[in-house]
């Protein structure tokens, strides 16, 4: 059996990671760019790290703090811009994924020829060097070389992947998960979740991502409690959280994800739906679409998942998600036709070991979403 698993970034966890590791900042570069969200990295703390040990080490620094959810590629460019007028030669990228995907982005396009029409057909072969500081639990994107964006060409998100947008370092302190609204944390911690599942269920899956993945699911269960409630103040859930959505980025940084995510960017695109939360929306029912594939195939990737969470049964499962979700959406029956003809064509439909057909999609958004 052929495999192969890549993972350049280093990885350095602690209370106080960011200011007690200022070293390492110096061997990077001269000058930063900071790239966060407008209020992320100022609230959890991170940003305030992250200029302290910056002047502690004499390197100068420029903000870019105009980063929003969903960003288009537009945003990147004029962050490269910054990075460029202002001659910074290194990249902090802080927040949730966001941020960290535009500061990857806006890295490539400092020191590559790209025109805007071209941003996601370019291949970036180099970057500037990036420092990922995750404010949130559930992206992964500080241990992967994937930054995905609003595409209005095509109606959904797109992603730019490359070897050179894995960032050099990546900081974990969970400390800056205590400023999350329990929406976002719950969001995040589901979204994490997908990457491990989906993970499992995709053709390049390997000994050593189903290591990951299934530590990731074993930690996602034992904070369940903690998610359910929304209490957060356990230093060690926090801990738990955010090695778990470094190790779920892990995972997908070699398999890539299913058409989970590539339908979930239409409720995002078209309904302003969280990413975490319309990966989770959809979990459920694709779990028991691959189950009765599996059936027909003599495989069981479906129950060993169940077996890493702890559960018995897919119904087990769609208890304890419907639990975090609430009330869910509703879409009319055009809209789902709409969004499974979106996703149909997306090159998630590759990934994953069962390749599902339009129906097959209309069926999966009709069992969790339909009206």
């Amino acid at each position: 059996m052929t495999m192969n698993y890549y993972m350049p970034t280093k990885v350095v966890a602690g209370e106080n990671c960011v200011f007690d590791n200022r070293s390492l900042f110096k061997e990077i570069g001269k000058k930063a760019l900071i790239v966060t969200g407008r209020t992320s990295a100022k609230e959890s703390g991170s940003l305030d790290d992250a200029v302290r040990a910056l002047e502690a080490n004499g390197q100068a620094y420029t903000l870019f703090d105009e980063v929003t959810a969903n960003p288009a590629a537009a945003c990147a460019f004029d962050a490269a811009a910054v990075a460029k007028r202002e001659e910074c030669d290194f990249v902090i990228a802080m927040g949730g994924g966001s941020p960290m995907d535009l500061g990857k982005a806006a890295a490539a396009i400092a020191v590559n020829p790209v025109l805007p029409d071209a941003f996601f057909t370019t291949p970036f072969d180099k970057a500037l060097p990036v420092i990922a500081v995750p404010t949130t639990a559930g992206t992964g994107s500080e241990v992967t070389q994937y930054a995905i964006f609003t595409n209005d060409a095509v109606q959904s998100k797109s992603s730019l992947s490359s070897p050179a947008l894995f960032p050099r370092i990546a900081f974990l302190d969970a400390r800056y998960l205590l400023s999350l609204s329990r929406n976002t944390a719950v969001n995040t911690a589901l979204d994490a979740l997908s990457h491990a599942v989906e993970g499992m269920l995709g053709v390049r899956a390997s000994v050593f991502t189903d290591a990951a993945a299934k530590s990731g699911i074993r930690i996602f269960a034992e904070c369940l409690p903690a998610i359910k409630s929304g209490s957060f103040d356990d230093p060690a859930v926090r801990e738990k959280l955010l090695y778990a959505a470094a190790l779920d980025g892990m995972v997908i940084a070699n398999t890539g994800t299913t058409v989970v995510h590539a339908m979930g960017y239409s409720l995002t695109y078209f309904r302003d739906v969280p990413h975490g939360r319309a990966n989770a929306l959809l979990l459920g029912a694709y779990l028991r679409f691959v189950q009765r594939k599996e059936k027909d195939a003599g495989t069981n990737r479906v129950g060993e998942i169940l077996g890493a969470l702890g559960m018995k049964s897919l119904d087990e499962f769609d208890a304890v998600i419907d639990g975090f979700l609430g009330v869910r959406e509703k879409f009319t029956a055009a809209e789902i036709e709409r969004y499974a003809g979106i996703a149909v064509h997306a090159k998630h439909i590759a990934n994953g070991t069962v390749k599902p057909d339009k129906a097959d999609l209309v069926e999966v958004l009709t069992t969790s979403l339909g009206g």
